[in-house]
């Protein structure tokens, strides 16, 4: 099988491209490197660097490449900065997705498998786990772009029959993620407290997130390439709650730090406690999680020291 990954340079694009090298399948990864790195990419893989906006580039790479099967991941990924640049956020999340959507219906491609978010589309719910039936009422211009994406890729559904699963993930931490920004509370943390920094949470430390560790989700994307498997969003997570102060407690437990957090105001835009039902990726998908909180933290931690960074 011939897939493309986009974003496959990043933190879960680039284990997913290892997962299917290791398969024995072909794989094209498109990344442009803004937060990506070129080294995780997998030697077997095939690789252009470029940006799903630049839809000259995405319709010469399927008019040649052809593939059967399209997993999207690049993105505009962090909340904040969508508020300070909607229009950005929008060109590259929901604009590039229509660029491959378009070149997905010309060259047939047989399933597109959407990494989407399941911690955005649906604002801010009044009771948790959120079922894939919620209502969507974002409350960033991210979780918009992510959701308008999803509605593009059940329209080419209905309009042209081309097949696809979004997968509305959780907060995904694990090897490969960048301690060094913005985004990703875990890495963030720990890296601090490697270096014998304060971490800061923004907030009280109550704020919950539905939290997965890296290889489950790929496990996720796997799962959805069974063509028996309904077009439709599918929540991934653990189905579970855990609080910014529950995240420090057993980064600092695992780590050995003793110190107490930084505290500092609450960023907007940020949802404020959720998590995902995943009984349907259960029944459809026949995936769950395998990984516990803490066996993930070990191997972030491992990678984090073998690596480096501090």
């Amino acid at each position: 099988m011939k897939h493309i990954v986009t974003g496959g340079a990043g933190f879960i694009g680039s284990h997913l491209v290892d997962r299917l090298i290791d398969a024995g399948d072909e794989v094209m990864v498109i990344d442009n490197l803004s937060t990506g790195k070129r080294e995780f990419v997998n030697a077997k893989a095939k690789f252009i660097e470029g940006d799903i906006v630049d839809k000259d580039m995405i319709e010469r790479v399927y008019s040649e490449y052809k593939p059967d099967y399209l997993h999207h991941l690049a993105a505009q990924i962090d909340v904040r900065y969508s508020f300070d640049h909607p229009i950005i956020d929008a060109q590259v999340n929901i604009i590039g997705t229509l660029n491959l959507i378009e070149s997905a219906r010309r060259y047939s491609t047989r399933r597109i498998v959407f990494a989407s978010s399941g911690g955005t589309v649906y604002g801010e719910p009044d009771r948790n786990p959120v079922p894939e039936s919620y209502p969507n009422i974002p409350v960033s211009p991210y979780g918009m772009s992510k959701l308008v994406s999803e509605k593009y890729l059940d329209l080419y559904k209905r309009l042209y029959g081309l097949n696809y699963v979004s997968l509305r993930l959780g907060n995904v931490f694990g090897p490969r993620q960048s301690p060094k920004g913005e985004c990703g509370v875990f890495s963030i943390f720990a890296l601090k407290m490697l270096k014998g920094e304060r971490p800061t949470i923004y907030g009280d430390g109550t704020a919950t997130r539905d939290y997965i560790f890296v290889d489950d989700v790929i496990d996720s994307f796997i799962a959805s390439l069974d063509e028996n498997i309904p077009s439709d969003y599918y929540n991934i997570g653990r189905g579970e709650e855990t609080s910014t102060k529950e995240v420090y407690d057993l980064l600092a437990k695992v780590v050995g730090y003793s110190e107490e957090p930084i505290y500092s105001d609450p960023r907007p835009g940020e949802v404020y406690q959720i998590s995902l039902d995943i009984s349907k990726a259960k029944e459809n998908l026949k995936w769950e999680p395998k990984t516990s909180l803490e066996e993930g933290v070990r191997k972030l931690i491992e990678y984090i020291k073998e690596k480096e960074f501090y």
